[in-house]
């Protein structure tokens, strides 16, 4: 028998897209993956996100934003950074993990820019579908794009 794959996805904040990701590989990849999620700077989980989940199927809100800290020591397949923040600031792992970075506009940055200007709840929910949508897609691609 083959054990799971052990996936940390790695985030600033950990509390939009490696959250999107973390719940996205569970729900699609559960039976072959171990999905994780941290930040370099927790902060609350995004309700957005939680939201944008949720229409897909998917609820994610007992996930919980947590510290990369938190898995200090913990074995890794594979360290997946989905911002550049994090990508940059990604801690050295001492294990054999291999290190990917898939990084995703952050939607509610954009969403925050689009409230400034007056756009509806909708036109801010849409920037989360669509990276919620590209996290997906990016998910789907497991295991093979982890091959060298």
């Amino acid at each position: 028998m083959n054990k799971k794959l052990r996936i940390l996805f790695l985030c600033t904040g950990n509390s939009c897209r490696s959250q999107m990701a973390e719940g996205l590989t569970r729900y699609l990849m559960g039976d072959s993956i171990d999905a994780y999620s941290a930040g370099t700077e927790p902060q609350e989980l995004n309700l957005h996100a939680v939201k944008v989940m949720k229409e897909i199927g998917m609820d994610i809100s007992t996930q919980h934003p947590k510290h990369i800290q938190e898995f200090q020591g913990t074995l890794f397949d594979v360290v997946i950074t989905v911002c550049d923040n994090a990508h940059e600031a990604c801690p050295f792992f001492p294990t054999k993990n291999k290190v990917i970075h898939k990084g995703f506009i952050d939607p509610s940055v954009v969403a925050e820019e689009l409230a400034k200007k007056g756009a509806s709840e909708k036109e801010q929910l849409d920037w989360y579908r669509k990276v919620r949508d590209e996290i997906k897609a990016f998910v789907e691609t497991f295991p093979g794009s982890f091959k060298e």
